[in-house]
């Protein structure tokens, strides 16, 4: 256990790496991966058995109360379920959609399909409540072929169910009421009579078959289906667990609203409920400002045993701990753990919830982070607490090889083990160019040793190949990295970053800047027009003095930023600059904005850029 953290277990692993004539490096550990069971939804039935009176999910209602559901009550809702969903003639050739956002009755549809060896597919709700065109949700359903869709509200998904459903595709719906099409109340599926076919369907389920399609965000082009299979998911929380060892000592307590489209949220979060008989409290909250007020609420009644979270989210939650000791004392009263993904954690958040920590029950709550994608179900390396900060990736999970190839000066990350997909749904060409010729699944990022000559320290992120370029003297830019520096000396008047510089003498940076502190900083009202806010005096220079810092820490070229200009027009969703869970479209973003990229390049640019030189 690291020094001044509190007293909990955590798996330590230890590596063994090979070497190859050609500079292939092959990473391991000693350890094996322990036995898992053959299909994760098996631990349903274990728990139903095992503990039928804890409570499995619970979610705040109309009046604000919690209502819980049991495990008894899962198992006997989702064989009702399964046996409606059977009776639809439902197959992989024609799976459940599900366009909703998290709910117990969500998670009790998708259990159901798991249940009986019938495919679903959690979609994301912007892709027919933000897209004005539907066009990823109507590739994305000419890719799966649904036999059916659950929707929660169905007159807030009628234009994009007109647009996306086959005729033969049936609906269902929480809430029917001013829907013009014909849908069926989820309510009438949880009578169904349960028959022999429920139980032969679901003795028949193995490791391969296949358990849901997740798409991927889109952040490099249309979201591809990736296949998960019962092999997978179980593997994977087995992983998971021998990383965090008390999750099966104690059952976990999450209160989590890490969207179930995403294979963080989806896979690993709700995974470690049901795999450990833990307790999933739904959190209505998000980190936005219309939102996030849910959460704290939540977490003043909820205190959870492991918690997760973006960056973003930690970031709130960190000021509003600061803010009020009762709340702070209660998040950290039963935390084991922390974990984050999806982008950097800032240095300075990281400080601070270090310090609430200690304040509040004496010592520090570990945070770990790690390297995986929705190709493995997610997780493929994990950074020991000893090593964790942002950027760290650590050390492959037990059961996981990591190939290290030089590519381009970097070390190209591909990895291998029961957690990786078989492939993509109905895209053998695609699967193709991910596999190598020894089955490694390539990832496309890169990493590099914290220490070469102590690889038992592990791995640092090392920026997305496809990413990263040279500037017109062949100098290569490293993109990942860049971009986290820019984020971190920024904060917190920085959202995100594009980086710019493709063939240009120089680097340049288009920055969306967090608009509401770049008022603050402006002294101007919540309404004043971001074009003043960006253009005021206070927050150019503040932009100004990044560029300055940026310079005084790079080590040539590729690491200082010349120019930036502060985007006044949000990324937009429909121009695939943007996904459902936040992330950038570094490509879509340079290729949209073209003429801003041409300014910045200018001899004489326009005001809007702001100059390292002036």
């Amino acid at each position: 256990m690291a020094t001044g953290y509190r007293d909990i277990e955590i798996g330590q692993t230890t590596a063994k790496l090979s070497q190859r004539p050609d500079g292939t490096q092959v990473l391991e550990t000693v350890e094996q991966l322990p036995d898992y069971p053959d299909t994760l939804i098996e631990r349903l039935d274990h728990w139903a058995s095992v503990a039928p009176d804890r409570v499995f999910v619970a979610q705040r209602n109309a009046d604000g109360e919690w209502e819980s559901v049991t495990y008894r009550e899962t198992l006997n809702r989702v064989r009702a379920l399964s046996q409606a969903l059977l009776d639809m003639n439902l197959t992989p050739e024609r799976p459940l959609a599900i366009l909703s956002g998290n709910s117990t009755e969500h998670l009790l549809l998708a259990l159901a399909a798991m249940y009986v060896g019938i495919p679903y597919a959690p979609l994301s709700p912007a892709y027919c409540l933000i897209s004005k065109d539907f066009g990823k949700a109507k590739y994305i359903c000419e890719l799966l072929t649904p036999g059916a869709f659950f929707v929660d509200t169905a007159s807030d998904y009628g234009d994009a169910l007109n647009a996306i459903a086959a005729d033969d595709a049936q609906v269902i719906a929480l809430d029917d009421t001013g829907y013009t099409g014909a849908a069926r109340p989820f309510s009438s599926l949880m009578s169904t009579p349960v028959t022999d076919a429920v139980d032969q369907a679901h003795a028949e389920l193995t490791p391969d078959t296949i358990a849901k399609f997740l798409f991927t965000s889109g952040s490099t082009g249309m979201p591809k289906g990736v296949i998960n299979t019962n092999r997978m998911l179980a593997s994977n929380q087995e992983m998971l667990a021998a990383v965090m060892p008390f999750l099966k000592k104690e059952p976990p307590v999450l209160l989590d609203w890490l969207p179930w489209n995403h294979t963080f949220g989806g896979n690993h979060n709700v995974g470690i409920v049901l795999y450990n008989g833990g307790t999933l409290y739904i959190d209505d909250g998000k980190p936005t400002p219309a939102l996030f007020e849910h959460t704290i609420r939540n977490l003043q009644e909820i205190s959870p045993t492991v918690y997760f979270n973006v960056p973003k989210g930690f970031e709130l939650l960190a000021d509003r701990l600061e803010q009020d000791k009762a709340l702070c004392d209660r998040f950290f009263r039963d935390l084991n753990l922390m974990f984050f993904a999806g982008a950097g954690l800032a240095q300075h958040v990281w400080d601070k919830l270090d310090s609430l920590a200690i304040q509040s029950i004496g010592a520090k709550v570990g945070m770990l982070t790690g390297l995986g994608a929705t190709e493995t179900a997610p997780s493929a390396m994990f950074a020991s607490l000893e090593e964790s900060q942002s950027g760290v990736i650590g050390l492959p999970a037990l059961g996981v090889s990591v190939k290290l190839v030089p590519n381009g000066g970097k070390l190209e990350c591909r990895v291998k083990g029961p957690n990786v997909m078989p492939g993509y749904w109905r895209q053998p060409d695609v699967t193709a160019k991910v596999f190598d010729e020894e089955g490694f699944y390539c990832l496309g990022d890169a990493a590099k040793f914290i220490d070469p000559n102590e690889p038992q320290r592990g791995m640092k992120f090392d920026g997305r190949i496809s990413e990263d370029f040279k500037l017109n003297t062949g100098t290569w830019v490293s993109v990942g990295p860049l971009r986290a520096r820019i984020i971190d000396a920024g904060a917190p008047v920085v959202q995100d970053v594009v980086i710019a510089g493709l063939d240009q003498a120089f680097v340049s940076a288009m920055v969306f800047p967090e608009r509401e502190q770049c008022r603050a900083l402006a002294g101007l009202p919540a309404d004043a027009d971001i074009s003043e806010v960006v253009n005021h005096p206070a927050v150019v220079e503040r932009f100004r003095q990044l560029l300055r810092d940026l310079k005084a820490s790079s080590t040539g070229s590729s690491t200082r930023v010349d120019r930036l200009v502060l985007l006044t027009e949000l990324p937009r969703l429909d121009a695939h600059e943007i996904t459902d869970k936040g992330s950038i479209n570094q490509r879509s973003v340079l290729e949209n904005r073209a003429q801003t990229v041409a300014d910045l390049y200018q001899p004489t640019p326009s005001p809007a850029v702001i100059r390292l030189t002036d």
